[in-house]
């Protein structure tokens, strides 16, 4: 047992600990700011439950991108989708974060980390391209389900991510039922 690498593989954990406390612009259902780390857990809840209904895809490596796809954010945190257009460099300041956070650790833990970060942000795999349809797909689902301030944006949700929940049946019908919850919220506001 290599007492380095392990210490190197704690102090990881422990700053990446930091997710948790990372705010995202949702809120849950008892009106509370969803953390990243939150987001997270569910994102990989879905995936795990969809497993029969993914085709071609390694479920592990499904996985293991959303757990990664977000750590960048336990730096500087998380730009809410409807401001990620004026943040042109949000992928390079995620990916120099995770550097950062991973700089403890021995270069293997940090290569891995990094290549799936890369594959999930390239979009380069049926894997990653799967994690970023579902990753949309869960920020729809907590925006409706969510108890929301009254100003919340419901009408931005109808538009968002349609690139990538457009790319197979599955996440076609997942996104159809989500929009008709996000019509409902909509129509309440008239």
């Amino acid at each position: 047992m290599n007492s380095e690498l392990l210490t190197g593989r704690l102090e990881f954990l422990r700053e990446a600990e930091r997710l948790k406390d990372v705010l995202r612009s949702a809120h849950t259902s008892s009106g509370r700011q969803e953390s990243t780390a939150e987001h997270s857990w569910r994102l990989c809840l879905m995936a795990l439950l969809l497993e029969d209904q993914l085709e071609d895809v390694d479920l592990l490596q499904v996985l293991k991108m959303c757990i990664v796809h977000d750590l960048g954010e336990a730096l500087h945190g998380d730009i809410p989708a409807v401001e990620q257009a004026a943040h042109p460099d949000k992928g390079q300041q995620e990916r120099e974060d995770l550097q950062t956070l991973a700089s403890c650790l021995d270069a293997p833990a940090r290569q891995r980390l990094l290549g799936l970060w890369d594959e999930y942000e390239a979009a380069s795999s049926a894997e990653a391209r799967t994690v970023k349809a579902l990753d949309k797909l869960e920020t729809l689902l907590q925006h409706n389900q969510g108890r929301n301030p009254a100003d919340f944006d419901y009408g931005f949700n109808l538009d968002y991510g349609r690139r990538y929940t457009s790319a197979s049946p599955l996440f076609e019908a997942l996104r159809e039922q989500i929009d008709r919850d996000t019509q409902r919220h909509l129509a309440a506001r008239k």
